[in-house]
C-alpha cells in the first residue's frame, strides 16, 4: 500500500504542527509547551487514555483496536526535544528561543506520530493497542531511560516498540533499517593533568602539563589502533584541550582534556576506560605530573532485535516499494534504553539534500511527512492485524 490518501490531506495541518514546534524548541527535559500540545491534540483525536509526566515531561496516548481479543500493545515512539544551537535558516518560522533550535528533526518526529494518532483515532483499524510515546531529552539527557525507569513498559503493558529518525542524504520517503547493533554506545571522558607551573624560560623549573597532555593526546590514538580488534568499529576523540593560561610565556599548572568514546559492542566498550586510564596516569607519572581520569557512561549501544527490523522493513516496503540496509552508525540514541527493556527496531527515514543533522542551517523537510506518517500506521495495522 503506497502513502495513504488521508496523509496527504492531512500534510498542511501536520506541516503547521511541525513548523510552531520548529519555532518554539525546548531543550531536554523543559518541553512542557510542547508536551502540553501534544497531550491536547491527543486527547481531541479521541485517544482512550491521555498520561502526562511520564519519565519527567514525557507524553503517553493510549489508542484501542476496533478489536481487542489479540490483547498486543505495539509501542510507537517519538521524541520532542531540541538542540543548544543558534538556529541560521533564516526561515520565517526559524526558532524563536535565542540559542534554541530543532536541529535534529524532533519536531518532524512529534508532528509524524501526532498525525499517525489521528489516523489511528479515526480508524482503529488493527486488533489490540497502540501506545504512541512522546519522549523529551533525548539529546544527552537520558529521556527514554527515565520513561523506562517511570515504568512505561510494565505500565502500558507493551510488547514491542519501535522508532523512526529522518535522514539527510537519503531520498525523501526511501528507509533504511539494518538489524543487530545500529547505533554506538556514547561515553564520555575528562583528565585533568596536574604539573609544576612556572615560567615559559626556564622549562627546566616546572613539570609542562603542555606537553604531558598532548603525550596523552597522542598515546589515546593507539586504543583504536592497536587495542581494539581491527574488524571492530571504535572511535577515541579528545575533543576539549583546556589550559589555565593564555599568557604566551606561562606553563600552565593544570591542563584538561575532554572527549568521547564511541563503541559497538560490551566488549570494546569494557576496554576503553581501563586503556584511558592506564595511559593518561602512567604517561603523567612518567613525566612527574599527575593525571585523575573520570570516565562517564552514556548511552548503550542501540541494538534492533531481528524479528521486529523484519516486521519493520516489510511496513516501509509496503509504503514505499523498498526498504535498503542502513549503515552503522557511530552517533548516539538513547532509544537504546526502550530496547533494552523490549524487543523492537529503529527506522530511517529520507529527509532529503539537506543539511545534516545538528547543523545550525538543517531543517526537517515537510515532504517526508506522508511517508513517515503512514510507515507508522502501515506497521501499527501490520502488527495488529483484524480477523
Amino acid at each position: 500500500m503506497p502513502i495513504k490518501n488521508r496523509f496527504a490531506e492531512l500534510l498542511p495541518e501536520i506541516t503547521a504542527w511541525r513548523r510552531d514546534f520548529h519555532a518554539h524548541p525546548e531543550i531536554l527535559y523543559e518541553c512542557h509547551r510542547t508536551a502540553g500540545i501534544v497531550a491536547q491534540k491527543l486527547r481531541d483525536f479521541g485517544c482512550d487514555e491521555v498520561v502526562e509526566g511520564i519519565g519527567g515531561t514525557g507524553v503517553v496516548g493510549v489508542i484501542r483496536g476496533r478489536q481487542t481479543a489479540s490483547g498486543r500493545v505495539v509501542g510507537l515512539r517519538a521524541d520532542m526535544d531540541a538542540l543548544p544551537i543558534h538556529e541560521a535558516t533564516g526561515l520565517d518560522y526559524a526558532s524563536k528561543e535565542a540559542g534554541k533550535m530543532h536541529a535534529c528533526g524532533h519536531d518532524g518526529h512529534t508532528a509524524m506520530l501526532l498525525g499517525a494518532a489521528q489516523y489511528l483515532t479515526e480508524t482503529r483499524s488493527f486488533d489490540g493497542t497502540v501506545v504512541v510515546i512522546f519522549q523529551p531529552a533525548e539529546e544527552g539527557g537520558g529521556g527514554g531511560r527515565a520513561m523506562c525507569e517511570d515504568g512505561l513498559m510494565d505500565r502500558f503493558g507493551i510488547h514491542e516498540v519501535y522508532g523512526m529518525h529522518n535522514w539527510p542524504g537519503v531520498p525523501v520517503g526511501q528507509f533504511s533499517i539494518r538489524p543487530g547493533a545500529f547505533f554506538a554506545a556514547t561515553d564520555q571522558f575528562e583528565i585533568a593533568v596536574e604539573g609544576r607551573g612556572g615560567h615559559a624560560a626556564k622549562p627546566h623549573e616546572c613539570i609542562d602539563t603542555t606537553v604531558v597532555a598532548a603525550h596523552i593526546v597522542t598515546a589515546m590514538q593507539t586504543i583504536v589502533s592497536r587495542n581494539a580488534d581491527p574488524t571492530m568499529e571504535m572511535v577515541v576523540s579528545v575533543t576539549s584541550f583546556v589550559t589555565e593560561s593564555q599568557a604566551f610565556n606561562v606553563i600552565p599548572q593544570h591542563v584538561t582534556l575532554r572527549g568521547t568514546v564511541r563503541t559497538l559492542n560490551a566488549e570494546l566498550r569494557e576496554l576503553a576506560e581501563p586503556r584511558i586510564k592506564a595511559l593518561a596516569e602512567n604517561i603523567a607519572t612518567a613525566f612527574g605530573a599527575r593525571a585523575q581520569v573520570k570516565y562517564m557512561r552514556g548511552y548503550p549501544v542501540m541494538v534492533n532485535t531481528d524479528t521486529e527490523t523484519a516486521y519493520a522493513a516489510q511496513a516501509a516496503r509496503s509504503v514505499s516499494g523498498g526498504c535498503d540496509d542502513a549503515p552503522l552508525v557511530m552517533g548516539g540514541e538513547d532509544f537504546a534504553f526502550m530496547l533494552e527493556e523490549r524487543p523492537g527496531a529503529y527506522i530511517l527515514v529520507g529527509n532529503g539534500n539537506t543539511a545534516s543533522v545538528h547543523h545550525p542551517e538543517y531543517n526537517f523537510n515537510d515532504e517526508a511527512i506522508p511517508a513517515g506518517c503512514s510507515f507508522w500506521v502501515e506497521l501499527a495495522e501490520q502488527r495488529l492485524p483484524l480477523g
